[in-house]
């Protein structure tokens, strides 16, 4: 698109009532000088909320005398009519039906902290978000086929591995490799800007293989102080006020102790992908404290409108700079060709990660410049870090398979090879569960309403 610098960018947010982030994300993409007379369409079922985040950014533009245009639109069609970017913000069904990922498997003793990666609660979120970027995906072929697909939203490996099959072009974006990099600096009190490393793995789960401080491998360093300060006998645990900075993470180091190797995600949410750490109340006490259990509290009504005043006051008085979030910047190196290094949620095409299979969705280096997204190929994981992202990558496959046909017993199968769920539930007793979910979120879930033909005896 580079060549094409007359041409105003055309960027749609689907979800673009959503809390804060879009806004977030409008104020990163305002920080570009290429990107400050671009087109927005701003889609989402909540009309109201898509206003509330374009009154916000046109005072934004207007303070700084840019030209961008903010389209508040009622129908989704209209909004991804002849986009370039198509960035997805939303969860499909609200909190209504995250009550019952939630929920429902608690009654049945699965108890999750976050439940929008893996588990039940993972895999319905993937069901319900899938049925509409299937939706999504017809229209995009129709109205805007060669528009880039930024996803935001959770399960991020379900979601881009259903899109792709779909035969859009999509990368997945997460800010959990920015933030945990910049955790492991500040606990080995090292400059941030001065460190290299590389990353591989599976969105939520990728493992930092190297961390670097000039010719220096910190990797053993990291094992060092964070068995020590997290695992020792005397080391203080249950405080979970900063997730990233002077947090408990005996998770994370428990599974370095394993591993050999630091993965991406903060302990409160990486202990429900495992059967080690939330089997037992005694367990989760031991490992996470008083954070152990999924906290209500974040259903609790936000103001929003307080949250952009704060965002717009910040970048009225302080000027415009983006946050670590990748998604501003890919969309500049392709408006703009300057050539950045992001980490995206990509297909493993060509065994980017040669011992993980050729079909799963990975998250590793790509470059971003006119030409779009290119990953990096990595090589092989240490065996240890693969054979846990295998686990996770069997969970997704099926889910991905049960969201685009309907298929009840993939979606069984892929909840009971959860390794928390399967050591919580008897065969039996996770078809009732996962029975009981298809009831209750029968209403985002239109590819379950007549039983598949292959899903008999089930």
């Amino acid at each position: 698109m580079a060549d094409n610098a007359s041409r105003r960018p055309r960027i749609t947010i689907v979800g673009a009532g959503g809390w804060t982030f879009p806004f977030v994300l409008i104020r990163d993409l305002l920080s570009f000088p290429a990107l400050q007379k671009s087109e927005f369409a701003l889609y989402d079922i909540d009309l109201a909320g898509s206003e509330r985040t374009a009154r916000s950014a046109r005072e934004l533009a207007s303070h700084y005398d840019f030209g961008a245009t903010f389209d508040v639109v009622a129908e989704r069609r209209d909004a991804l009519r002849d986009a370039d970017f198509v960035v997805c913000t939303f969860a499909v069904g609200g909190q209504d039906a995250y009550h019952h990922d939630i929920f429902v498997p608690q009654e049945y003793g699965v108890d999750q902290i976050i439940g929008d990666t893996l588990g039940p609660g993972g895999v319905f979120l993937g069901l319900r978000t899938v049925a509409v970027l299937r939706e999504m995906a017809r229209e995009m072929h129709e109205l805007c086929p060669d528009a880039l697909l930024l996803q935001y939203a959770n399960p991020m490996s379900i979601n881009c591995w259903a899109t792709n099959r779909l035969g859009l072009r999509t990368v997945g974006l997460c800010h959990s490799v920015q933030h945990t990099s910049e955790m492991l600096a500040h606990e080995l009190e090292v400059p941030y800007d001065e460190v290299t490393y590389d990353c591989a793995g599976v969105n939520h789960t990728a493992w930092f293989t190297s961390f670097r401080h000039g010719d220096k491998d910190l990797v053993p360093v990291i094992y060092d102080t964070m068995v020590a300060r997290h695992l020792a006998p005397d080391a203080p645990g249950g405080l979970m006020d900063d997730v990233y900075h002077g947090s408990n993470e005996k998770v994370r180091a428990e599974l370095m102790r394993l591993t050999g190797y630091f993965h991406t995600e903060s302990s409160h949410h990486a202990s429900e992908y495992w059967a080690w750490f939330r089997t037992e109340p005694e367990l989760a006490e031991q490992y996470l404290g008083h954070h152990r259990w999924f906290n209500p509290d974040i259903w609790e009504d936000h103001d929003t409108d307080d949250r952009n005043r704060a965002i717009l006051r910040e970048a009225k008085e302080d000027g415009l700079r983006p946050s670590e979030e990748y998604g501003a910047y890919i969309i500049d190196s392709v408006v703009s060709g300057e050539r950045r290094i992001v980490y995206g949620n990509v297909p493993n095409d060509g065994g980017l990660i040669t011992n993980l299979p050729a079909d799963a969705l990975v998250e590793v280096a790509c470059v971003v410049d006119e030409q779009g997204v290119r990953p990096i190929r990595y090589g092989a994981l240490p065996d240890a870090c693969a054979a846990l992202n295998h686990v996770q990558v069997n969970v997704q496959r099926l889910a991905v398979e049960a969201a685009l046909t309907g298929d009840r017993r993939a979606l069984h199968t892929a909840v009971a090879l959860d390794p928390l769920t399967g050591a919580k539930l008897s065969l039996p007793a996770i078809r009732e569960m996962v029975d009981k979910m298809l009831d209750a979120e029968a209403e985002w879930l239109p590819q379950f309403r007549t039983p598949a033909a292959h899903s008999l005896g089930r």
